[in-house]
């Protein structure tokens, strides 16, 4: 698919999102409801009930996408007014997919603690705060301080999502390549915010074995140039370079740069390799040489021309929907688990003829060049949102007190097949 320049800023001609009026405002009855005089009956609702802001407000249904424009896609640090357009790119995916609304805040201000602040300031307004683009390591201390000053879940997504999507390709991958979890040796070419958090979740998943390679070379107990973070994931091998490392490999996760990866590097690693080269839009090493020296790998990349495409709007709409419909407070590492797990089932499952149809492949099916779901499965919204929501419930982290998983499941199979523009929880989850 080729694109030009001037087809992507047409597109883009006076923004990608507007506001959208859900309630009638036509006459002098329906102005006085929906502000001066009768807005005042919500308004004290709200003051002797704080959760009531769920019912009577749009907070249920909105997530605040924020960024300070310092690790904009691949493009480095372009500032908050640059990042603009990706913001808003997140706020349509949001409300494509999952039938949430969003709004960008693009902030100039860049210190962790200012940026902070700022969000706190503005929680009471939103049900749910996705960080975007903000630069490592600050990222991480963004992320964490914020979600102890608010009741509401936050999410870094270029950490949590890559890693979710991953460990559900991660899940099959394993099983289609007959390979042992617990013994197969993980390398990661990049150390920044996602390859970190990928790390983390394939641990918790039961790997033993990960080796990580910055641009420097492989983190290793003779490195004494490591940051706090970095540290974390010191391995004690005899390994220097990402080419050693990845001798007798059973894995590869590229978050790092075009052409970091060699052919001679691939033709090392070991039978039926696990290979995820995710570096956008050019991988580390292309599919097409990877076949030229090893017919038994599983290939993804971040592209959606290629099987296996690893895309993060898999999981932040469908893993925020799950979390607004049970009002969360945070998202724990078991909701993200409980993501990653649905998505890996989901892949096995029959494939609908519109997936097929969408990529013109009748034969579509679960196996090596199917180990995640596509983007344009509707299942997605139903599986994950439900599976999120549920552990949710489970972790004690929601404001509501009952929850009906079927009836849930149900409005979201509605939602998903159906078009139409209400997508509030009401008592369709509660008993």
């Amino acid at each position: 698919m080729k694109l030009t320049d001037e087809e992507i800023l047409e597109y883009h001609l006076g923004g990608k999102i507007s506001t959208h009026i859900r309630k009638e405002c036509e006459t002098q009855k329906d102005l006085s409801i929906a502000y001066s005089p009768g807005v005042a009956i919500p308004c004290l609702e709200i003051e002797k009930d704080p959760t009531l802001a769920y019912k009577y407000t749009a907070k249920g249904n909105t997530v605040a996408v924020i960024s300070d424009g310092t690790a904009v896609l691949g493009l480095g640090d372009l500032g908050p007014l640059a990042s603009k357009p990706v913001m808003e790119g997140k706020v349509v995916l949001f409300k494509k997919f999952a039938n949430v609304d969003g709004i960008d805040l693009e902030l100039d201000v860049h210190d962790a603690k200012s940026i902070i602040d700022v969000c706190a300031a503005i929680a009471p307004s939103v049900g749910g705060i996705n960080l975007e683009d903000i630069s490592a390591p600050k990222c991480f201390e963004i992320e964490k301080e914020l979600q102890k000053r608010v009741n509401i879940p936050v999410m870094h997504d270029d950490q949590h999502g890559t890693a979710i999507i991953t460990t559900a390709a991660l899940m099959n991958a394993v099983e289609l390549a007959n390979k042992n979890l617990e013994t197969m040796k993980i390398v990661i070419s990049g150390a920044g915010a996602s390859a970190m958090t990928c790390a983390k979740m394939y641990k918790l998943l039961g790997a033993k074995n990960i080796i990580m390679c910055d641009s420097k070379g492989v983190i290793n107990t003779r490195r004494e140039d490591l940051n706090e973070y970095k540290k974390e994931f010191i391995t004690d091998t005899q390994s220097n370079t990402l080419k050693e490392a990845l001798k007798n490999a059973d894995m590869l996760l590229g978050l790092s740069k075009a052409g970091a990866v060699s052919k001679d590097m691939i033709s090392s690693m070991a039978k039926d390799p696990i290979i995820l080269v995710l570096s956008n839009p050019t991988p580390e090493i292309l599919p097409e040489e990877i076949r030229e020296v090893r017919d038994d790998a599983i290939i993804g990349t971040g592209r959606s021309d290629y099987p296996n495409q690893v895309n993060n709007v898999l999981g932040f709409p469908f893993i925020f929907r799950g979390a607004l419909d049970v009002q969360a407070k945070k998202i724990t590492e078991n909701m993200k688990m409980a993501a990653a797990v649905a998505l890996a089932k989901l892949a096995k499952e029959p494939i609908p003829y519109y997936v097929k149809a969408a990529y013109n492949n009748p034969d579509l099916e679960y196996g090596k060049n199917h180990i995640i779901p596509t983007p344009f499965n509707k299942e997605v919204l139903i599986w994950v949102s439900s599976a999120v929501a549920q552990a949710a419930i489970e972790d004690g982290v929601t404001n509501i007190k009952e929850f009906n998983i079927e009836k849930y499941r149900c409005h979201l199979r509605n939602m998903a097949y159906i078009d139409h523009d209400d997508c509030m929880v009401d008592d369709q989850t509660q008993d």
